[in-house]
């Protein structure tokens, strides 16, 4: 995911459309994750009903959340990871989108609605999911099964590995390897997990979260990375490769909110039933080669996604993967062990 900003127009073409989807006319504004959205499909949904749509990025929920809170308007729709959906809510950040009432929500995975606060889906779209692992370059690493061969090599070659510059996912492969809950609130938990990365830290390469190229080149020999880094293992077999790791892996899952203070609803609302449309969502879920939670739209992916084992892995890996839930105050635990883990 990128910190870069990017600014996508639409076509404002307006086309007249029958059906439950009536045309419109206007404008919509995006907040989502860098490259975490198949711009053909902008660029469609602005063409089909005439609306100027604009797209702008972010790299962290932090990083989002804290610009909304600072007064940035004009947003329509973000996508929040579920445990950061849960936060917007409590916030009053966001406003009931009825998703649940659109047609093609019948498509949704019930396992989706992962969010405490919106259960039902009154507020939010699940939009997609994806474990994370390890991206490896397999000229550096013939074979990398899980975090002991990760953290083994970088041992024995300091610098050669990189890991997310994201206190959750990062001290989550600390818990995951101390035998913790990634939402542990136990200090002593928390405690040992931030030793056991430290450990690792005089052998790690940076924290960050540009690394595919990185991979790619050789520059570096293995990144802790998003399981959409599969595309450009699907591009490169040979020499690239993305696993989930065997002891276990963080998964995410986000969702598409409409903002409390949207200037744009009607549009914001009709992009999420273009959204909903099985076709769009295996489109998407094409292009970022991740998990999609439209149950019609996989049946559309082209085989060698559908059956990926890191994209739509079995339900022994599944019952190895955790995802974040929100931790209220308990955050400021892992805030505080991020902070010496980055300054030490």
């Amino acid at each position: 995911m990128k910190r870069s900003l990017v600014r996508v127009l639409a076509s404002a073409a307006a086309i007249a459309v029958c059906g439950q989807m009536a045309a419109a006319e206007g404008k919509l504004n995006l907040y989502n994750w860098g490259d975490y959205i198949n711009p053909e499909l902008i660029d469609a949904f602005g063409k089909e009903f005439g609306v100027e749509v604009t797209l702008d990025t972010y790299s962290t929920n932090e990083e989002m959340l804290a610009r909304i809170q600072a007064g940035a308007s004009g947003y329509d729709l973000v996508w929040p990871s579920v445990h950061m959906h849960d936060i917007m809510q409590q916030l009053g950040l966001l406003q009931p989108a009825h998703p649940n009432q659109m047609p093609g929500w019948e498509n949704i995975d019930p396992a989706a609605l992962r969010s405490k606060e919106d259960p039902n889906g009154d507020y939010c779209l699940p939009y997609a999911w994806g474990a994370v692992g390890i991206f490896y370059n397999k000229k550096l690493i013939p074979e990398v099964k899980g975090w002991t061969d990760f953290f083994a090599y970088a041992k024995a070659n300091p610098g050669k590995i990189t890991m997310l510059d994201d206190l959750r996912e990062t001290l989550g492969v600390g818990l995951i390897m101390t035998g913790a809950s990634v939402n542990s609130r136990d200090p002593d938990e928390i405690s040992r997990a931030e030793e056991y990365i430290s450990e690792q830290v005089p052998n790690i390469g940076a924290f960050r979260y540009d690394v595919i190229a990185l991979v790619t080149a050789g520059d570096i020999a293995a990144g802790h990375y998003y399981v959409g880094a599969v595309l450009n293992a699907l591009q490169d077999p040979e020499n690239l490769g993305f696993v989930i790791p065997e002891e276990g892996a963080t998964m995410y899952q986000e969702d598409i909110c409409l903002l409390a203070n949207a200037p744009n609803v009607d549009n914001a609302k009709l992009f999420m039933q273009f959204m909903l449309r099985p076709e769009n969502a295996a489109k998407n879920a094409e292009r970022l080669t991740n998990g999609t939670v439209n149950l019609a739209a996989i049946e559309l992916l082209p085989e060698n996604l559908r059956t990926n084992p890191s994209i739509n892995p079995t339900p022994e890996v599944r019952a190895k993967l955790q995802i974040f839930d929100d931790l209220g105050k308990d955050l400021r635990l892992y805030t505080k062990a991020w902070d010496r883990i980055k300054t030490n």
